[in-house]
């Protein structure tokens, strides 16, 4: 989620390069402009009372190789989804993980994107390269504009996913300053629908990244630099419920 202004200076410095080549043995590389492509609107009686979405479509992408993406389909890894919260947590995220599972992570992770267009990015890889066993989505903080919407996203994405294979979707704390009581309800309403779409779908589970952030007060601000993304210690704390879900649901 990027649309505020939330994009850390590694993301900038590598957008002001134009196209990244990361190189790393994780196999991703980092695209895009970095910033967004016009100034955010203020806010208005749209979105919800959250204001309105930017154009996340020119914001900082973390995409694996082709060669990452098929270990990953080969070896029955992990496949990540996910928005900027993804963008900025998801190496950190590969290297835990195949430290502590010795899964690999194939990442498709977009600052700004909603839950739609990344279902449509899981359908094409489904169809270019099959699914592994585990699916991590970690989308739905851009969907506070319109969570409505959102019901019909999960049930598409496990659609995709089919009734064999396991989806770990973390839920979603947005609480910006301008906004936070809007964010907040919107926040509970696409958290309801993923609570109950758990309750449909047998094969969805659901890191409860909300819940983590509301049990304690102190949280918001130590874990949260803007009431969205991670401070260093919330990345890794975000980063260790994700890997736990992930190890409980792993098929030995």
């Amino acid at each position: 989620m990027e649309n505020w202004g939330g994009v850390s200076r590694r993301v900038l410095l590598a957008g002001a390069l134009g196209v990244v080549a990361v190189g790393t043995p994780l196999g991703w590389q980092e695209v895009g402009s970095g910033k967004p492509s016009r100034k955010p609107e203020p806010v208005a009686s749209v979105g919800f009372g959250s204001g309105s979405p930017a154009d996340w479509k020119n914001y900082s992408r973390l995409i694996s190789s082709r060669q990452q993406i098929e270990r990953v389909v080969r070896t029955d890894g992990v496949f990540m989804f996910g928005d900027s919260l993804g963008v900025t947590g998801g190496p950190v995220l590969a290297e835990r993980l195949v430290a502590r599972t010795h899964d690999a992570l194939a990442m498709d992770a977009w600052s700004g994107r909603p839950t739609a267009p990344a279902a449509d990015a899981l359908a094409l890889w489904a169809r270019t390269y099959g699914l592994p066993g585990r699916i991590l989505i970690e989308t739905g903080s851009n969907d506070i504009f319109n969570p409505p919407a959102v019901t019909a996203q999960i049930d598409r994405v496990m659609q995709i996913v089919g009734r064999t294979r396991t989806v770990i979707w973390v839920n979603v704390w947005v609480a910006r300053r301008s906004t936070a009581a809007a964010d907040r309800s919107n926040s509970a309403w696409i958290n309801r629908q993923l609570a109950a779409a758990t309750r449909r779908h047998a094969n969805l589970q659901l890191v409860h990244w909300a819940e983590f952030i509301n049990a304690d007060p102190r949280r918001e601000r130590r874990y949260l630099h803007d009431g969205v993304h991670t401070t260093p210690l919330g990345r890794d704390a975000r980063n260790e419920l994700i890997i736990r879900a992930l190890a409980a649901t792993k098929v030995s």
